[in-house]
């Protein structure tokens, strides 16, 4: 199908972005990549009448270290997420997990705010950035604000972002000396997570002193397995100590059934992805 018509604006500007949504209203959409929105405008699932693109900002691109932080711009792809030195050695789990998702193309021109943004619950960069403690800087009407990766979450393809929002950048803390591994299954190369798991481990004296895990697919938002984490913390570094803490991963879950997997393969997937991934980031 062919999208609806619509008018285009590429700003120069975050604040000229932000005042083209706030002048058009409900009725405008951001593009940042494209691999999600051009989609779902062929399928005119969604009809605005402007498109405010985001591909001439670079001050929304790259990864650089700020202090006790890492930010990550709106406007990075996933490729260079992947080739990011930074990102190897500051946050692997963001690396890892960009490698991992659609294919060469895609990843070429997708965007890291963009699969935030779109918060597909199959998608990989929101679970890691709920398991690293991200931050998001919005811009807006009102000036810049932060929202906590726990709260930009709403629910199925729903954020905290307003129609006038624009999302700037992420800030993750550094996890220096923790471990991480982000575990995927997918039914072919190329699809989304049927099941994904982000796990952060810290290590001390042979023993877990603390631990992140979040899961992709396990419901409408990225979910926090709290349960895994709480039994992980003190525990032995040992495999029975992290595989009978990863049988507490399917609580607080709620996973649907569709045709990638029934919701009782997706609760026996996340307790062995995350066994898989707990294991790894601990270096076991």
């Amino acid at each position: 199908m062919i999208p609806v018509a619509f008018d285009y604006l590429k700003p120069s500007t975050v604040e000229d972005a932000v005042a083209a949504l706030a002048d058009a209203g409900d009725e405008a959409k951001v593009i940042a990549g494209g691999q999600s929105l051009l989609p779902v405008l062929r399928l005119r699932l969604a009809a605005p009448s402007l498109l405010v693109d985001l591909g001439g900002l670079d001050q929304l691109r790259g990864i650089r270290v700020d202090g006790d932080e890492v930010v990550v711009g709106a406007m990075t792809t996933h490729a260079e997420l992947v080739a990011s030195a930074v990102a190897q050695a500051e946050v692997p789990l963001l690396a890892a997990a960009a490698s991992v998702i659609g294919d060469r193309q895609v990843r070429h021109r997708g965007t890291f705010g963009g699969a935030l943004a779109h918060a597909d619950p199959a998608g990989d960069l929101p679970t890691v950035a709920v398991a690293l403690d991200a931050t998001m800087v919005v811009a807006g009407p009102d000036g810049r604000r932060n929202v906590p990766a726990s709260e930009f979450f709403v629910d199925y393809f729903t954020t905290a972002l307003g129609p006038r929002d624009v999302l700037v950048e992420a800030r993750l803390p550094r996890l220096s000396g923790w471990g991480m591994r982000y575990e995927k299954f997918n039914r072919t190369a190329q699809a989304w997570a049927t099941v994904g798991v982000a796990a952060t481990v810290q290590r001390s004296n042979g023993s877990i002193s603390a631990a992140r895990v979040a899961l992709t697919n396990m419901g409408p938002v990225p979910v926090r397995a709290s349960a895994v984490e709480a039994a992980l913390a003190g525990a032995d570094a040992s495999e029975s100590a992290i595989e009978a803490a990863a049988a507490q991963a399917v609580e607080g879950t709620s996973p649907a059934s569709d045709l990638a997997a029934s919701a009782e393969y997706r609760a026996h997937l996340v307790t062995v992805l995350t066994r898989r991934a707990v294991t790894i980031a601990a270096g076991l």
